[in-house]
């Protein structure tokens, strides 16, 4: 499998661009995937300058239904006329941070006759499956703290995450998951689905590096216990990667926009 990251919050080369946002492109020995687009259309510039040609994509996933990961799909469908796009079923609900700035994703998408909306499992293509994980019971704590989702009568709920899925290629003896802000919990996620590789972010941005020093420790210690390999990036945060780092050693590793990885 090769993974080419189009966009993200920092970059490996000076010629590409970086936002708050994620954008990976895929490579199976079957079919050509974008998995999210970014915060604009930037990642189709950085795709450009990368050689990766937007127009050849076989499908497109959605990882959840936030503007950082939905707001270059626009582009992508004018680039590219035959892919469609698997996003939850829930992927259009009401998402906002607190009840003051609206975070979900651009609604005229509906109207791209493109989209599959997909349930809790749903196979996209042989070996190639989206999970939600929603029926399963959590040991650990959502993460995503102030995310909200608004209801019909205008009252707004704590965004359970039920419009988050993860897809999960299993190729050449390796189970690869690749996750975008793993929002229903990293360490919940690793108990259900046990990959071989993990690839994603792990919503630690909001945590201190110095006073939830602590809390950073034990879970690195907890996904020390399995024998997945990281990649993480966007919604980790630097200075909290560095702090897992130093605990992780060779299983952690950061990805930014222009990185390939040969899995």
């Amino acid at each position: 499998m090769k993974l080419i990251t189009l966009m993200e919050n920092t970059s490996a080369r000076d010629d590409l661009y970086s936002e708050h946002g994620l954008s990976l492109y895929i490579e199976t020995g079957d079919c050509r995937i974008l998995f999210d687009a970014g915060q604009t259309e930037l990642f189709s510039e950085n795709a450009e300058k990368l050689n990766v040609d937007l127009k050849k994509v076989d499908l497109a996933i959605l990882s959840h239904g936030h503007y950082d990961h939905s707001g270059g799909l626009m582009r992508f469908l004018q680039l590219n006329d035959h892919a469609p796009l698997y996003m939850n079923e829930r992927a259009f609900s009401d998402c906002w941070h607190g009840a003051d700035h609206y975070i979900g994703i651009d609604q005229s998408l509906r109207d791209s006759g493109r989209i599959i909306l997909t349930g809790d499992e749903y196979a996209v293509a042989p070996q190639l499956t989206l999970y939600t994980m929603n029926a399963l019971p959590r040991r650990f704590p959502l993460s995503g703290a102030g995310l909200t989702v608004r209801q019909p009568d205008g009252s707004f709920l704590q965004d359970e995450f039920l419009h988050e899925h993860y897809l999960l290629i299993e190729e050449n003896g390796k189970r690869i998951l690749i996750s975008g802000c793993s929002h229903k919990g990293i360490l919940n996620i690793m108990e259900w689905l046990k990959p071989d590789v993990l690839i994603g972010g792990f919503h630690f941005m909001k945590m201190d590096p110095m006073q939830d020093r602590s809390a950073l420790k034990d879970a690195a210690d907890a996904l020390n216990a399995y024998e997945t390999v990281y990649y993480t990036c966007h919604c980790t945060g630097t200075e909290q990667y560095a702090a897992l780092k130093e605990w992780m050693g060779d299983k952690l590793r950061y990805i930014s926009a222009g990185d390939c990885l040969i899995i």
